[in-house]
């Protein structure tokens, strides 16, 4: 399983730009409360993702998003955002990130420089490594990535930013769904260089 796999609703973000939900239980008015709120829906690897594209304002993505998770509220209170795309303040810019989270190589990792984040992720299970701050491996994904958001809004309440990048490239990368073999073969390399939110 992966990060994304733990609750009922998932939102998070590409490192191209897409914000993607990825629903992970069957809810019955789901389709079309989210693509109402302008969200496309993609089959991948035996799961369906919604997403908005590349490009999508912050204030659009934080509001078609916001509308999306309001009108599942009342079917499932257990979803989780991790995305970057849909952070947005009506009153000005975001402060640059304090703290940067990152779930891409299977264990949950933070780097900060700033004497008060790097108090608020000790309070929450963070453990000082030479490489940075690291979740214990103990820990599961579900409780791991609790743990990240308990941090950001605990965070954000002391007017710190935060980011997390989840290591999916671009919707492609999403893993299959639980129990799914994917069956698209691998890419080939290319000679061509890569080009290399919050509270609602």
């Amino acid at each position: 399983m992966a990060f994304i796999d733990h609750h009922d609703v998932f939102v998070g973000s590409t490192d191209d730009g897409h914000t993607f939900i990825v629903l992970n239980r069957r809810i019955r008015t789901a389709h079309r409360a989210l693509t109402a709120s302008g969200f496309t829906a993609h089959e991948h690897n035996g799961r369906t993702l919604y997403l908005l594209p590349p490009g999508t304002s912050t204030e659009e993505a934080h509001d078609r998003t916001g509308e999306a998770l309001h009108h599942l509220l009342p079917h499932t209170m257990d979803f989780i955002d991790l995305s970057w795309t849909t952070r947005h303040l009506s009153t000005g810019p975001l402060p640059t990130a304090a703290v940067r989270f990152d779930l891409s190589d299977g264990r949950v990792t933070a780097i900060t420089h700033v004497p008060t984040a790097r108090e608020v992720l000790a309070q929450h299970g963070f453990g000082l490594t030479p490489q940075g701050y690291v979740l214990p491996a103990k820990l599961g994904e579900r409780e791991a990535v609790g743990a990240v958001a308990r941090t950001e809004a605990h965070l954000w309440s002391l007017g710190l930013a935060s980011e997390v990048t989840l290591g999916l490239p671009t919707p492609k990368d999403i893993p299959a769904a639980p129990g799914h073999t994917s069956t698209t073969a691998p890419a080939q390399q290319s000679p061509v260089p890569r080009q290399t939110r919050r509270p609602r």
